[in-house]
C-alpha cells in the first residue's frame, strides 16, 4: 500500500483561505513551491495525502485547465471533487451564499470557487468553516500567478532580481501577477493601451509590496519599451470571461500589443513566452511564438496541477 505522506514538519500556511495574493506571506509561497517541487518529482508518495477528503468546486465560468487540475489533484492525492456548475443560476441567486457556505462546511472539507464577483469568493470564506480558494475572480487569479511563478523559477533557476513584462489587458491575471511578482522580488513591466490598465490601487499595493524585495512595478504604453531586456514576456487573451460583448472594440484596439517574434526580440535572449491559455492564436500572440522553444505556456499548465495539489495538502491536511 502507497504510504500515507505528511509533510515532514507540521508546516502549515499562515491563512485558512486563499482569497488573494495579499492572503500570503512570502514563506507561505516559498513553502507551496517547496513542496509543489517535491510532488512533482515523486507524485506517488502523494497518492493518499488526503484521503477521504471532499472538495466541492463552485464554477460560474468555464474551464479546462483549472477543473481539470483540481479534480484530477484531488483523485490523485487519495480524495474525490464534486463539480457544481453555476453558470446558471450564477452563486447566490437561488440560495444566499452564505447559505451555500454553511451548508458545504456540513459535507466537504474545501471550497474551490470560480466566479465573477470576487466579493462571492469573500463571502464564501467569511461564513465557510472549511477552507476556501479563489479559482479565479474577475478581480484576481493566484492559483494561475502561483503556477506562474513556479514555472518562471524552474526554467530560470531563480525569481528575484528577474524582469517580467506582461503586454496586453490590466485584468485579473495582470493583477496577481503584480501583486505575487512584487512579494517574490520579480520587477514587474506591465504595457496596455490607454484606459485597459490595471487597477490603481493594486498597482499601488504592488509597488508598497516591492519597495520591501527590491523589485519595481512600472506601467507602459508602448510594449516595446516594456519588454525590453525582459526575462519573461507575458500576455493573456484581450477580452476576459465576461467581456466578450466588446470583442471587436478590442480587436481594434490591442494588435499593436500582439507578442511576435519582433517583440520578443526586444526581450533578453535567453527570454521565455508565457500565457495563461487559452490562447486566441493570431490575436494577442502568434503561432510562431506561442509554439517556440522560448514558449513554456503548457509547462504553466502542466504546473497548475502541482501547485495547487501542495496548496490543497497544506489547506486540507490538518482537518478543519
Amino acid at each position: 500500500m502507497t504510504p500515507v505522506i505528511t509533510l515532514e514538519k507540521p508546516e502549515t500556511l499562515s491563512v485558512r483561505n486563499l482569497v488573494a495574493e495579499r492572503d500570503l506571506v512570502r514563506r507561505d509561497i516559498e513553502l507551496v513551491f517547496q513542496l509543489a517541487e517535491r510532488i512533482k518529482s515523486a507524485p506517488g508518495d502523494y497518492a493518499q495525502a488526503l484521503r477521504g477528503k471532499q472538495l466541492a468546486l463552485i464554477f460560474e465560468k468555464p474551464s479546462l485547465r483549472t477543473r481539470v487540475t483540481f479534480e484530477v489533484g484531488m483523485t490523485s492525492m487519495g480524495g474525490f471533487a464534486v463539480y457544481l456548475d453555476h453558470t446558471k443560476p450564477r452563486l447566490g441567486e437561488r440560495e444566499s451564499i452564505k447559505d451555500v457556505a454553511r451548508n458545504l462546511s456540513r459535507w466537504v472539507d474545501g471550497i474551490v470557487a470560480r466566479t465573477f464577483a470576487h466579493s462571492a469568493v469573500e463571502e464564501l470564506a467569511e461564513h465557510a468553516s472549511i477552507p476556501v480558494v479563489n479559482a479565479l475572480t474577475d478581480l484576481f487569479h493566484p492559483c494561475q500567478a502561483l503556477a506562474d511563478y513556479f514555472t518562471l523559477g524552474e526554467k530560470v533557476g531563480r525569481l528575484k532580481g528577474l524582469k517580467l513584462a506582461y503586454v496586453g489587458d490590466g485584468n485579473n491575471v495582470c493583477h496577481s501577477l503584480l501583486v505575487t511578482g512584487a512579494k517574490l522580488g520579480v520587477t514587474v513591466h506591465v504595457a496596455t493601451p490607454q484606459g485597459f490598465e490595471p487597477k490603481a490601487e493594486i498597482v499601488e499595493e504592488a509597488k508598497t509590496l516591492a519597495r520591501k524585495t527590491g523589485a519595481k512595478v512600472h506601467l507602459y504604453s508602448d510594449p516595446v519599451e516594456a519588454v525590453a531586456g525582459a526575462n519573461a514576456v507575458y500576455t493573456d487573451v484581450w477580452a476576459s470571461m465576461g467581456q466578450e460583448y466588446a470583442s471587436h472594440l478590442r480587436g481594434q484596439v490591442f494588435p499593436p500589443y500582439r507578442v511576435t517574434e519582433g517583440l520578443m526580440a526586444s526581450a533578453d535572449p535567453s527570454a521565455v513566452f508565457m500565457h495563461c491559455l487559452p490562447a486566441h492564436r493570431g490575436q494577442e500572440v502568434t503561432d510562431a511564438v506561442l509554439d517556440s522553444p522560448q514558449s513554456v505556456a503548457f509547462d504553466q499548465a502542466e504546473n497548475r496541477l502541482h501547485v495547487q495539489k501542495a496548496l490543497l495538502l497544506l489547506l486540507m491536511q490538518n482537518g478543519r
